[in-house]
C-alpha cells in the first residue's frame, strides 16, 4: 500500500479480538476517518439509502460528495457502543439490493478519501481498488471469550453462544455474497494473531508493514 497516495484499509476481525479498536486506532494514527458495518447500517437506516439513491446523489454535477458527507460525518463522529457492535449481527442481512447499497456507499467513500474500514465484506468490495490493504485480526477462542464477557457483562455460556452465532452469521453472510470464506488467508494481505499481543502493538505491525510497502 502506498500511503503518499489515496488508500483504503479494510479490517475484518472475530468478535472479541479488539479487531474494532484496532482499526478505530490505526485510522487515528493515519490521521484518516473510521467507518464500520454500525455507522453503514445506521447511515442507511436513518436516510433509507438505495442503490438508485446513491447513484442519483453521484450524478450530480457537483457538490454530490459534500451532500454525500453531510449524511456519514453525524455517524463517524459518534462512538458506537461494543455491544451495539456486536448485536449488530443479530439480524440477518438476506436480500442482494442491501449488500448493493452498503458495496456502493463503501465505494462513494473510497473514491473520495482515505479511510478505514471495519467489517461489511469491505475486504471484497474493495479487492480491486488500486491502494488497498486488506486485513484480518483473530484472537484464540479463549481470549474472545474473556472480552466478550468482560465488554459485554456476560456469563461464560452466554458469551460462548453469542461468539458461535456470530461466526456463523458472519461466515453465511461472507459465502452468501463474496463466494469465499472470510477465514481464507488468500483474502488478505495481512493477517494478526491478537494472542500474545496487545491493541497498540498490532497497530505498530501494521504501520510498519505500510512503511516497509511505500519504500
Amino acid at each position: 500500500m502506498r500511503r503518499n497516495e489515496q488508500f483504503v484499509i479494510t479490517i475484518n476481525r472475530e468478535l472479541g479480538s479488539g479487531g474494532r479498536s484496532v482499526g478505530k486506532k490505526l485510522a487515528e494514527r493515519l490521521g484518516v476517518k473510521f467507518y464500520d458495518k454500525a455507522v453503514l447500517k445506521a447511515l442507511k437506516a436513518k436516510y433509507h439509502l438505495t442503490t438508485e439513491e446513491i447513484e442519483k446523489l453521484k450524478g450530480m454535477k457537483e457538490g454530490w460528495w459534500a451532500e454525500f458527507q453531510r449524511k456519514v460525518v453525524p455517524f463517524t463522529e459518534v462512538e458506537t457502543s461494543y455491544s451495539n457492535a456486536a448485536s449488530s449481527d443479530s439480524e440477518i442481512i438476506t436480500t442482494e439490493e442491501v449488500f448493493k447499497a452498503e458495496s456502493e456507499i463503501i465505494r462513494a467513500i473510497t473514491a473520495e478519501e482515505s479511510c478505514v474500514i471495519t467489517g461489511r465484506s469491505a475486504f471484497f468490495v474493495l479487492k480491486d481498488h488500486p491502494n488497498h490493504l486488506s486485513i484480518l485480526i483473530q484472537a484464540p477462542m479463549e481470549q474472545r471469550i474473556e472480552r466478550v464477557m468482560m465488554r459485554q457483562e456476560l456469563l461464560r455460556p452466554l458469551a460462548i453462544k453469542l461468539i458461535n452465532q456470530i461466526d456463523e452469521r458472519r461466515e453465511n453472510y461472507v459465502k452468501k455474497f463474496c463466494g469465499t470464506s472470510r477465514y481464507d488467508t488468500r483474502n488478505y494481505d495481512l493477517v494478526i494473531s491478537m494472542e500474545t499481543i496487545k491493541e497498540e502493538d498490532a497497530v505498530d505491525i501494521i504501520m510498519d508493514y505500510i512503511y516497509r510497502q511505500s519504500k
